[in-house]
């Protein structure tokens, strides 16, 4: 039975476009349907939700708090250290993961291993969806998440 639901930010719950102004960063865009399968779907089925994430942003945070997300990690460059040391090395398998690139491979190689299971958005890099059990059809941030999210509580 899944426990924790993993998740990357940028090209998981975001189309991964950085939209930067003069000073910074600006902007991301976050899809409504996904926020509402954070307190509709995984909540009620005792799922938790964990962001780790490699970049930093306020913006991200600020995401995180309205959806009610508590479990937030950003400035991550070694995930698997990272989800380790939240859930425990023996917890990998009541894990689910989903993520698009290259620094998510190590933990979704780690959590599927454990019998945990990991998905992907339709625009995910090639290695990412040759070890995913499920390819989401939305794209990242149109609805990715919230169909993963589905998938999962109807396959657990």
């Amino acid at each position: 039975m899944i426990k924790y639901l993993i998740m990357d930010v940028d090209g998981t719950l975001t189309d991964g476009k950085i939209y930067m102004g003069p000073n910074g960063e600006a902007m991301k865009a976050f899809s409504v349907k996904d926020g509402y399968a954070i307190n509709y779907i995984l909540k009620p089925a005792g799922i938790i939700p964990i962001v780790i994430t490699a970049r930093s942003s306020q913006i991200v945070q600020n995401r995180c708090d309205e959806l009610g997300i508590t479990e937030v990690y950003q400035n991550v460059f070694y995930k698997l250290d990272k989800l380790k040391e939240i859930i425990g090395n023996d917890n990998l398998g009541k894990c689910a993961y989903i993520g698009d690139d290259i620094p998510d491979l190590e933990c979704m190689i780690a959590v599927k291993k454990a019998g945990g299971l990991v998905g992907c958005p339709a625009d995910s890099v090639k290695k990412i969806k040759e070890i995913a059990n499920y390819v989401c059809e939305n794209r990242a941030g149109e609805g990715a998440f919230r169909e993963f999210s589905e998938w999962l509580v109807e396959n657990d």
